[in-house]
């Protein structure tokens, strides 16, 4: 089922995820619920905050995007991005590596938004997949971005309090409709 995407202005997207106990059937349903919002809304990521719920979940699924690589080692060795999507991050801890890099990046939570952020250039990560196992992996380029920018998410950061202040200040009205709008339509729904 396609979920509603939360927008800026919403304040579930400040808060910080609950930590997950267990894998079971409810969660896995709001798993295959997240991939198919994010699939549809056509994003490489997506945090259970963006869906309204504040918990330390988030889905990826990098194939498909050629013009920003990635890159994923797996036990010391190279592995094939493909292979290892889509990705399931539950509780996910995440230690940044190498120099900053910047780069272009959007949000499903700020429709045609769009800055130059910068960000490690790699991540390790340890996290839990859908089935409840310890996965660990280090990795670079579009994943790693992604990783960080949806972990920010699951920390209630946003990505436009990475933002450099002149793009910031350039997006300022921009982001003022959007958040106005988002706090109407909710108005709108009580």
């Amino acid at each position: 089922m396609i979920l509603e995407i939360v927008k800026y202005g919403n304040a579930v997207l400040r808060q910080k995820g609950a930590r997950i106990e267990k894998v079971n059937a409810d969660l896995k349903k709001l798993i295959a619920d997240m991939f198919e919002t994010m699939h549809a809304a056509k994003g490489v990521g997506l945090a259970a905050q963006q869906v309204g719920r504040a918990l330390q979940l988030t889905v990826l699924d990098v194939r498909g995007i050629t013009d920003r690589p990635s890159t994923l080692e797996r036990d010391g060795k190279e592995a094939d991005v493909a292979e290892f999507m889509p990705l399931v991050l539950i509780n996910p801890e995440i230690k940044p590596l190498g120099d900053p890099v910047s780069g272009p990046e959007g949000c499903l939570s700020f429709p045609e938004i769009y800055a130059e952020i910068s960000r490690a250039g790699m991540a390790e990560v340890r996290a839990m997949n859908d089935k409840g196992e310890k996965i660990d992996f280090r990795c670079g380029g579009l994943l790693a971005r992604a990783i960080q920018h949806e972990m920010d998410h699951l920390n209630g950061i946003l990505f436009i309090d990475r933002m450099i202040r002149a793009d910031k200040d350039e997006l300022k009205e921009a982001l003022s409709e959007l958040q106005a709008k988002t706090k109407a339509e909710m108005k709108a729904k009580k």
